[in-house]
């Protein structure tokens, strides 16, 4: 018996349709342990004033503290990107995400900060599969061109991980400690794992094949590997390096202590303004899903949505306007959408058989990008402060002067052959 191919929406959940109503209930498991990953990459910015005070740390510090999770994050993507393509979805998941559930406990327990930082690299480990999960069910079982619009829909559901690590983290810490807050994470993540291991099944895939792919792990790598290989890979990579890491530097690092530091704000009012910019990001991902102009268009709309970010940085790097400081990282997250247009980029530039080593690589840049882009903010605030220069004005025009960057090797670097 033969699965049927992909069809229109139906009101009969029985039917296997890619858009069926049992792939929703799995993509929205696997969207748990995402939306976890996305609540652990932004603790930063609501922990930051509570862990320099307890551990003395410095700017650089605490730079290396958030970039270490995003550091292991991307690092293992290659290893994610394999299993995915070998032993399926669930099964990749599973075995990974308790990893990061044993981080928040050993960050819990920390008594230094190298106990801090292993926790986070391990909470980076464990969580390394849970966005690239949701990116590959989507390409492998919904039709091409809602890819764009299914990945919007679940990057801001995912935001509910970024609304948690606002007022209400916040909250918590005032109350008892940052402690707590890892506590608080790793029991949630525990229950996400129950509700893939509960709902998340590989479904079959059109034409009646599941995935049992016969290569080897050493043809895996090489395989990896030849990804580098093809000239258009270069500006995927290079834009992939600088586009979300400046969204997650300053959401996920710098906001908390720029309005504590500039403004005097308090710890809960600063998780008041996080969490405005969450929403507004929340709201931005599916937008933008919908508003995919297609191959023929889409580069274009990246290049011009990563410069228009670059300005906001400049922007809001240059002064030190209060309402400017507040309204300004809610522009970013309105505009922070615009990065979905990117996974439809990728999906459309590699063959369907590489999509999971393709996303993988994707993914890895991404956050390599954000690890080196905390990592060198860090080192260019304690620069700045050392000389007597206003630190966060000089972390957000690097910013600024990174996403430029990226923009300009986006457009100048070769284009994927099928696209114009």
């Amino acid at each position: 018996m033969t699965t049927r191919p992909a069809q229109a929406p139906t009101a009969n959940p029985a039917i296997p349709s890619p858009e069926g109503r049992h792939l929703w209930v799995m993509l929205f498991a696997l969207t748990a342990a995402f939306t976890l990953s996305q609540a652990y990459r932004t603790v930063g910015a609501i922990m930051a004033a509570p862990l320099q005070n307890d551990f003395h740390l410095s700017a650089q510090a605490l730079g290396t503290f958030a970039g270490s999770f995003h550091f292991a994050f991307g690092a293992m993507q290659l290893f994610m990107g394999i299993g995915i393509d070998l032993h399926g979805v669930r099964r990749t998941v599973l075995t990974a995400f308790p990893i990061a559930i044993a981080g928040s406990v050993i960050s819990a327990m920390a008594g230094s900060y190298g106990m801090l930082v292993a926790g986070q690299v391990l909470i980076g480990i464990g969580c390394a599969p849970a966005f690239l999960v949701c990116t590959v069910f989507i390409a492998r079982h919904f039709p091409p061109e809602r890819f764009a619009a299914v990945a919007g829909i679940t990057l801001g559901l995912s935001g509910v991980g970024m609304l948690l690590t606002g007022t209400p983290l916040a909250w918590l810490i005032e109350a008892t400690s940052w402690r707590m807050g890892f506590a608080a994470l790793g029991s949630m993540g525990a229950l996400a794992w129950l509700l893939i291991w509960a709902l998340v099944h590989e479904p079959v895939l059109p034409g009646g094949d599941t995935p049992q792919p016969k290569e080897s792990m050493h043809e895996a790598i090489r395989k990896f590997g030849a990804l580098f290989l093809l000239p258009h890979t270069a500006g995927i990579v290079l834009l992939g390096c600088v586009g979300y890491a400046s969204f997650i530097s300053l959401r996920g690092l710098w906001l908390g202590p720029l309005l504590m530091h500039r403004h005097d704000f308090s710890l809960v009012q600063s998780g008041n303004v996080a969490i405005i910019m969450s929403i507004a990001s929340q709201i931005s991902a599916p937008l933008f899903g919908r508003l995919d102009p297609g191959p023929a268009s889409r580069r274009k709309w990246l290049v011009g949505f990563t410069l228009l970010m670059a300005a906001l940085f400049t922007v809001f790097a240059f002064t030190h306007s209060t309402w400017i400081d507040v309204i300004g990282p809610v522009f970013i997250g309105l505009l922070s959408g615009y990065l979905v247009l990117q996974y439809a980029d990728v999906r459309n530039a590699y063959s369907p058989a590489i999509t999971g080593r393709a996303m993988a690589l994707f993914t890895m840049s991404m956050f390599m990008g954000v690890a080196v882009m905390q990592w060198f903010t860090g080192t260019v605030a304690t620069y700045a402060a050392a000389h007597g220069a206003e630190p966060y004005t000089a972390v957000l025009a690097s910013i600024a002067a990174l996403l430029a960057i990226g923009a300009l090797g986006f457009a100048w670097l070769p284009k994927p052959p099928s696209q114009p």
